[in-house]
């Protein structure tokens, strides 16, 4: 995971909608970036229904939520309009950004090792400074964690 205080990587990757996306797009406004394993599973479900919810109170504050997985665009535009979700998901299908914000990691999962996405999620403030870094994060907690987070920087 990468270290509180540090520059956050620019990455430039594909939205749901095939646009490019950079984070630098971002700089003066916090975001909440967050890495997740896979479209449509129940607690990627939760976690980006959970950031849906909570989307008009972090706009309040001033927060742009992204979400992204290795994911194809074609599947983030389906999740997006099954869900109707309010932000950006980037699809990282080289796993640029999974590997340059350590969301990449070896997995143990019944015994089997494997290569595979760590739930993960960073806060960034304006000036494109990781000000909050959490892995291992329970999918249906971290909206609502982020939230209190931003909302006591405030």
């Amino acid at each position: 995971m990468l270290e509180v205080g540090t520059k956050a990587p620019d990455i430039t990757l594909p939205d749901q909608n095939g646009d490019l996306r950079s984070l630098a797009d971002y700089r003066g406004q916090k975001l909440v970036l967050y890495f997740y394993p896979r479209d449509n599973t129940s607690g990627c479900t939760k976690q980006a229904s959970g950031f849906a919810e909570l989307h008009s109170q972090f706009q309040r504050e001033g927060v742009a939520i992204v979400g992204v997985s290795k994911d194809s665009v074609a599947s983030h535009k389906k999740f997006e309009e099954k869900l109707g979700l309010p932000f950006t998901l980037l699809a990282d299908t080289q796993l640029e950004a999974l590997q340059a914000y350590d969301a990449w990691k070896e997995k143990t999962r019944g015994g089997k090792t494997s290569m595979g996405v760590v739930r993960t999620t960073y806060l960034i403030d304006e000036d494109g400074v990781i000000v909050e870094a959490m892995d291992k994060v329970k999918a249906a907690d971290n909206p609502q964690q982020m939230l209190a987070l931003v909302k006591g920087l405030a």
